[in-house]
């Protein structure tokens, strides 16, 4: 039997396709081993840097933490801060307040020792005049300068004391609490008890009741009282009164006594009033300290008024006086109003009655 003959080309296809697939899968194998080692390294290197932005969130959380801490002390400090301050401010005003109240009453208790002595002293000039008098026998009363004028009037120191009827006109504004404007300002913010007895306005209504005692009993009599508003201390019909026994000129004085002066002065209120009376008066005792700060209508604003502003008010208010009516004026002047002087004593000169400043301790 002869023998095959052996060739390479003698080998079955199925040995072909297994050592092909077996080359496929061993390549394979060493792809897939490659492939695993860089993926293991690229998630570790990825795990890495995971790990570090967890740990930096971390520690920004933490310090975020610690900054809403110290932002919550700071407030808190803040809130105990304001809390001191306004209770210091508290303090203090308290302390302002008392020692405003210390020198009001410091500089009231003052006045009042000062009033007191000048009260004193009057009552004293006013028994030795009495005294004069029980022993002269002189019933009219002591008087400065008297002599007998036309239809029998009296004139003390240039004033004419008579008429059938006689119109006081007395200034209630708030200048007339004080000689000088920082007095008036500081007196106009005390209680209305302090202002009674401010000597200014003291002196001015003792000028009253001095004016009053020497009235003649046949005359008729008016007060009005003035600021920026007019009204009668009389009645409220604003009418003429009898002097008779005196008994209503003593409840006016009184009456007066007990008014706190107050806001600004329109001598254009007072004028129209006397304007309007029926009948006319024969003589008018104007009290006042200076030029008028409002006129016919009330300014606009709490702002000064200038000097040529009260030169017109003054002019806008004389003519509302009646004509041929004599009118007698009391200046108190106060400092810083220089021209009130020559203002008001030319209304005296032309209406034919008098000018007096009374001093400091008159009547």
């Amino acid at each position: 039997m002869a023998r095959k003959r052996f060739s390479t080309f003698n080998l079955s296809f199925l040995d072909v396709m297994s050592c092909g697939f077996g080359a496929v899968v061993l390549f394979y194998m060493i792809i897939s081993a490659q492939v695993a080692v860089r993926a293991d390294k690229q998630n570790v290197e990825l795990l890495g840097e995971t790990n570090r932005l967890e740990e930096q969130i971390l520690d920004g959380r933490k310090n975020l933490v610690r900054l809403r801490t110290k932002v919550d002390e700071r407030l808190e400090r803040m809130s105990d801060l304001e809390l001191d301050a306004q209770r210091l401010q508290a303090s203090i005003d308290d302390l302002k307040a008392k020692l405003s109240e210390l020198d009001q009453e410091s500089l009231a208790s003052q006045q009042s020792v000062e009033q007191l002595q000048s009260d004193i002293e009057r009552l004293e000039e006013a028994k030795q005049r009495l005294l004069a008098q029980a022993e002269s026998g002189d019933r009219e009363g002591s008087q400065v300068r008297t002599f007998t004028g036309e239809g029998n009037r009296q004139y003390l120191t240039g004033m004419k004391m008579g008429g059938k009827r006689i119109l006081i006109l007395v200034d209630a504004s708030a200048s007339m609490l004080g000689r000088t404007y920082v007095n008036a300002i500081l007196y106009r913010n005390m209680p209305d008890s302090m202002k009674l007895r401010t000597p200014k306005w003291r002196s001015t209504i003792d000028a009253v009741d001095w004016l009053t005692a020497r009235m003649p009993p046949a005359s008729e009599f008016q007060i009005f009282a003035f600021n920026t508003k007019t009204w009668s201390v009389v009645d409220e019909s604003m009418g003429w009164q009898a002097v008779g026994d005196g008994a209503s000129l003593t409840s006016a004085v009184n009456r007066l006594r007990t008014l706190a002066p107050e806001s600004g002065t329109s001598l254009y209120s007072v004028f129209d009033a006397v304007a309007r009376m029926e009948p006319k008066p024969d003589n008018i005792y104007l009290l006042t300290d200076g030029l008028p700060t409002q006129g016919k209508s009330s300014p606009n604003s709490e702002k000064l008024v200038k000097p040529n502003e009260r030169f017109k008010n003054f002019n806008q208010a004389i003519g509302r006086l009646p004509g041929k009516v004599p009118v007698n004026v009391l200046l108190f002047p106060m400092d810083g109003d220089p021209d009130a002087a020559g203002y008001f004593w030319r209304l005296a000169i032309d209406t034919r009655g008098s000018f007096m400043t009374p001093s400091e301790d008159w009547p």
